[in-house]
């Protein structure tokens, strides 16, 4: 996973970040800027300097902040001089936006702030709905408003073109202050106080921010329009409160508390899609009468809070149904004040010691943790002063005892590191995790004269008379930094910080060089990892099991062969009319021969007329063995060359899919011991993904692109598709990787989505009671299944749910405020406004589902991607390091560009953004840095100059698409490119050579096609939709383009392979050419040259 940051202030106003992959505290050095308290998100932080002016921080990532200005240029026909500027009065502006209300001229388009730059001029948009216009990008209508279109036809009375201009975000990595308005009168007040939160309010578009603040007067202020295109937000508004406010916090989803003068809570309500800002005011009592609330803090899920005493509290029930919760939880400790963060982990600062705590054992079982631990990480500071602190502290103990004891007694045990959690009777011990003489100065700036008795930690210390005898004094006065004490914090965030129950944090182990006490705190807090005797006794009974073994070496193997059985119940679908599920007795015969090879049968025994009868499978004859895509059944599917030329695979189904699991994770390793399938696949191997997310390898065999064969599904069906697992399950990571050496923790968030149906009653308008035809009133996208609230579960067993049931608002074409899509009859066309002619109505409800695991990938962060494409063995600049060029597409369909990747650096080192005029949904680069990629209107667009000296290239090139269609994906290879549109038709690109590698123009190939994929020899693999005798199993069947040769590009014919439920296919590695006959030898010149090159070549 990759890692986060929490985020904290000093008592000095510096802001420090932690992340959850070190061991020390980062320094913000951008600016000398003293802060008061920050609040964190994922991608940026919020922050109140000491000049109580708001300030924004935005990581710098390799996706830039763009935005889009438009201006719309307008003209009317004239009969005297043509098209001209002068309008009729009751037209639109000559210069405009898209509406024409706003007068929009090109010089009045400013920059809102000084933190944004241009990055180019004006320019005409000459695309217009996928198609480019003529010059000029002028589109024509009738009138204003109308359908515009790109032909200029005889009753065109009006035209417009649109003006595009692009501004960039330039301020990351740095504090930028948050522009005031113009309007003096309406300035906020002075801030004391902020909150950012709601990210995760439901159904609000991606990078939303919510950000609330309180100013000196105790008033509330929203910030309108701040999201991740939009960093700074727009302007503040008020928000009406029935009281003064104190503090402020805000969660990642619909939660907003707000602490009163008078030590009350105030909760928001109504918090929504629509209305981000809530409704209403609810008060919440304090836990006690004698002592109001004096900070509060929300998660998901959860409400942490601090009394005027000091104390802490945990508010039970609270959720997005019930914000205000049920009752208070008094916990252990005395903290200035908490911060919920995401996963509703915990941070406090402590009142007795000003130290940073973590709150351990946070899960969604028990969502108020178990312990405090300290978090003993030193900032880098603290570590570049860590020789001389160390050295002048040394130097003290030679002037007494007394020096020394306090040293040693600032090292916490066990029961002082780790505070048990909650229990009323225990308090949190004062002592600090890493106090040290040298802090004392500072502790007593802060809490002199503290509320409270006398703390275990400043008992044991000696007067500050005393120590600056020692010169300890000066040295923590002149560098505060460099003391060898823990930062005294006075605000921490933890918005931003992912911590995972299964998270490995480094917070709470000392670094080597640290003062005594805080090493000693690290040997009190593990002393597993420390122990020399764990090492001794684990290599006494090594070298005790080496002995006894060796006394029985020489005797003989009391059973030379094994035979395993396992045994079960599943159903089986016959063979014969008519086609059913049948009840069967299933037996795995697994055996170990002599030279210790293992091999596997698979027994099916059924009952035909009273007579017992059985099939058969060599698990080492087993090419495939897939999950079926069916809803009704856990079914999957075992493929043979022989019946996958029938296109008839066993297909066994299980009761349970734990029992399905079960089954695939044994027939899995059987297969993989069966065929000898061991170590890592290839660098020519097929890769392929199925409808459920599992992920297949195959070796392909040298004569696999041989331009003639004997039979036409030899070659592809005898490829044995070995599973890699979904994730890397453990027995395929065994049978495939051979160890468990390279295996990382995954995790994805994916949607589960399902939709309810109404149909409109004269009487009672929309309602759930359909026509007999049709479709389920609760169902999937289709209509065909049924599909509930209560009976949808997550994909598999591995995923778990993470919210509860929310509308999609992000359907495509688009929906009414309540989520509503409105047609004229099931199915049709949806949109998301009511006609006259609309009788039916669907919603989209989602849920979030998650998945936590480990396998053999490497997350690349922090970029989300929806396509990728990568060129093997592409030459890298002359005198550098062999590069690959590799290209992506994010899923907000920027274009992206990796560098760095190499075969000793495969994870590359950074993202190249290439700009866009709009968003892209497809790339692919082939040889010769060929760079095709696909908008989402459907538009293609070749990249001009790509170069290993240039990766980037130079300009998009729009190309025209096929005639009436909308593409969506391309795929490009040694010269050969393809793509797909979104009727599933398959188009070649004809005329692509070195001197003009554009095309002239697109052929059509075949229909059905879901995904294709184009090989570095121009070999091209599909998965289609539609294959005649595949009895049911033809959606995502894998073929081959048989007849691929460079006078025939596109190939004579079709070798159909094996069937059903595979998603995504990449042959993009399979360089392996076919052995050539004596007939091939003795050809041409024409037709052999290609077959000389070993590989993907430059042009």
């Amino acid at each position: 996973m990759p890692s986060s940051a929490l985020w904290a202030v000093d008592l000095f106003g510096r802001v420090c970040t932690l992340s959850t992959a070190a061991q020390h505290w980062e320094l913000c050095r951008d600016a000398q800027l003293e802060f008061k308290r920050v609040s964190a998100s994922a991608q940026c932080c919020w922050g109140i300097a000491c000049d109580n002016r708001v300030y924004v921080r935005v990581d710098a990532g390799d996706v830039p902040i763009r935005r889009r200005e438009e201006a719309y240029e307008n003209q009317r026909w004239n009969p005297v001089g043509g098209f001209c500027e002068t309008l009729l009065p009751s037209d639109r502006w000559p210069w405009s936006d898209v509406s024409g209300l706003q007068h929009r001229p090109l010089d009045g388009v400013a920059l809102p702030s000084p933190h944004w730059e241009w990055e180019s001029d004006w320019y005409v948009d000459e695309n217009f709905g996928g198609e480019p216009t003529e010059k000029g990008g002028w589109t024509y209508a009738i009138d204003f408003p109308a359908a515009y279109t790109r032909d200029k036809k005889w009753n065109s009375c009006v035209r417009r073109r649109r003006w595009i201009r692009y501004r960039r975000y330039k301020s990351r990595d740095t504090w930028a202050q948050i522009p005031s308005q113009d309007d003096p009168k309406q300035l906020p007040d002075p801030f004391n106080d902020l909150s950012v939160g709601g990210w995760e309010i439901t159904d609000e578009p991606v990078g939303h921010l919510s950000v609330w603040a309180v100013s000196l007067q105790g008033k509330v202020w929203y910030r309108e329009d701040v999201s991740h295109p939009n960093p700074e937000g727009s302007s503040w508004s008020l928000v009406d409160t029935p009281g003064e406010v104190v503090q402020i916090s805000c969660g990642p989803h619909d939660l907003l508390w707000a602490t009163l003068w008078e030590g009350q809570a105030l909760v928001r309500e109504g918090i929504s899609r629509n209305n981000p800002k809530g409704s209403s005011w609810s008060i919440v009592e304090p836990p006690t009468s004698e002592n109001g609330i004096m900070h509060v803090s929300v998660g998901v899920s959860v409400l942490w809070a601090v009394t005027k005493d000091r104390k802490v509290w945990f508010r039970r029930g609270v959720n997005s149904h019930n914000p205000c919760g049920t009752s208070w939880i008094e916990m252990v400790g005395e903290m200035m004040m908490v911060d919920v963060g995401l996963n509703d982990q915990v941070w406090g600062i402590s009142w007795a010691d000003r130290a940073l705590y973590f709150r351990q054992g946070v899960t969604q079982s028990e969502l108020s943790g178990k312990t405090w631990k300290a978090i003993v990480a030193s900032r880098e500071c603290d570590r570049s002063h860590s020789g001389s602190s160390s050295s002048l502290l040394s130097a003290g103990c030679f002037f007494g005892d007394e020096v020394r004891g306090s040293g040693e007694s600032c090292g916490p045990s066990d029961s002082e590191a780790e505070r048990p959690g909650p229990d009323p009777e225990r308090e949190l011990q004062a002592t600090s995790p890493a106090s040290t003489p040298a802090e004392l100065p500072w502790t007593n700036i802060d809490l002199k004269e503290p509320k409270r008795g006398p703390s275990h930690a400043a008992a044991s210390f000696p007067e500050a008379s005393d120590l600056s005898s020692l010169g300890l004094l000066p040295l923590g006065m002149e560098e505060p930094d460099g003391a060898e004490c823990h930062p005294l914090w006075a605000w921490v965030s933890g918005g931003g910080c992912a911590v995972e129950a299964h998270t490995v944090l480094k917070w709470f182990t000392a670094q080597s060089g640290l003062s005594p006490s805080v090493q000693t705190l690290s040997l009190s807090i593990t002393p597993a990892q420390t122990a020399a005797w764990r090492k001794q006794i684990f290599q006494q009974l090594t070298e005790r099991t080496k002995r006894e073994l060796e006394n029985f070496r020489h005797y003989e193997q009391a059973v030379e062969q094994s035979v395993w059985v396992k045994t079960g119940a599943l159903q089986w679908w016959c063979d014969w009319k008519p086609h059913r599920w049948v009840d069967v007795r299933v037996a795995l015969e697994r055996f170990t021969g002599q030279d210790g090879a293992r091999d596997s049968i698979l027994f099916v025994y059924y009952v035909v007329h009273e007579e017992k009868k059985y099939i058969h499978v060599f698990l080492n004859e087993v090419t495939a063995l897939v999950p079926v895509l069916n809803e009704a059944k856990h079914s999957f599917a075992l493929y043979t060359p022989e019946r996958t030329r029938q296109r008839w695979p066993v297909r066994l189904a299980a009761a349970t899919e734990q029992d399905m699991s079960d089954w695939l994770a044994l027939l899995n390793l059987s297969c993989c011991e069966s065929r000898r399938v061991h170590g890592r696949p290839s660098p020519q191997a097929i890769w392929s993904v199925t409808c459920k997310g599992d992920v297949f390898v195959s070796e392909p065999s040298p004569d696999l692109e041989a331009p003639e064969r004997p039979l036409p599904c030899d070659q592809i069906l005898h490829q044995s598709w070995a599973p890699t697992g979904k994730w890397g399950s453990r027995g395929c990571v065994r049978g495939l990787a051979g160890g468990p050496s390279g295996i990382y923790t995954q995790s994805d968030v994916k949607c589960v989505c399902i939709y309810e149906n109404q149909r409109w009653n004269p009487v009672t308008g929309y309602t759930s009671r359909g026509l007999p035809t049709d479709r389920y009133m609760w169902s999937d996208a289709t209509g065909l299944q049924e599909c509930t609230k209560a009976s949808t579960k997550p994909p598999s067993l591995q995923w778990t749910w993470v919210s509860d049931w929310f509308v999609d608002f992000s359907v495509p074409g688009g929906a009414d405020q309540e989520g509503w899509q409105y047609a004229s009859d099931f199915p049709a066309s949806y949109h998301g406004y009511k006609t006259m002619k609309d009788f039916v109505r669907r919603r989209c409800w989602a849920r979030k589902c998650k998945l936590v695991t480990s396998g053999p990938w490497l997350e690349v962060a922090p970029i989300a991607l929806t396509d990728v494409s990568i060129i093997p063995e592409a030459p890298g600049a002359p005198g550098s390091e062999p590069s690959i060029a590799l290209w992506a597409i994010s899923d907000k369909g920027d274009v992206l560009c990796r560098l760095g990747v190499s075969e000793l650096n495969p994870a590359g080192s950074s993202w190249l953004h290439v700009g866009t005029d709009q968003p892209f949904a497809s790339v692919s680069i082939g040889a010769c840095y060929q760079v095709w990629a696909v908008a989402r209107d459907g538009s293609a667009f070749y990249r001009g100059s790509v170069s290993p000296s240039k990766p980037a290239g130079d300009c998009w090139y729009l190309i025209p698409s096929p005639p009436k269609q909308r593409l969506k994906q391309v795929s490009v290879g040694h010269t050969a490119v393809f793509a797909l549109d979104e009727n599933g038709n398959m188009w070649y690109r004809q005329g692509v050579t070195p001197s003009y590698p554009q095309g002239s123009g697109w052929e059509h190939v075949s229909n059905n096609v879901r995904r294709v994929s184009v090989g570095p020899l121009d070999q091209v693999w599909v998965i289609a939709d539609k294959v005649q005798g595949s009895h049911g199993l033809s959606r995502g069947t894998v073929c081959h383009r048989t007849g691929v040769q460079p006078l025939e590009p596109k190939g004579l014919g079709w070798d159909y392979g094996i069937g059903g439920g595979w998603d995504h296919l990449s042959i993009r590695a399979n360089a392996t050419r076919a052995p050539r006959t004596p007939s091939q030898e003795r050809g041409s010149d024409v037709a052999a040259a290609p077959q000389e090159t070993p590989g993907p070549v430059c042009c």
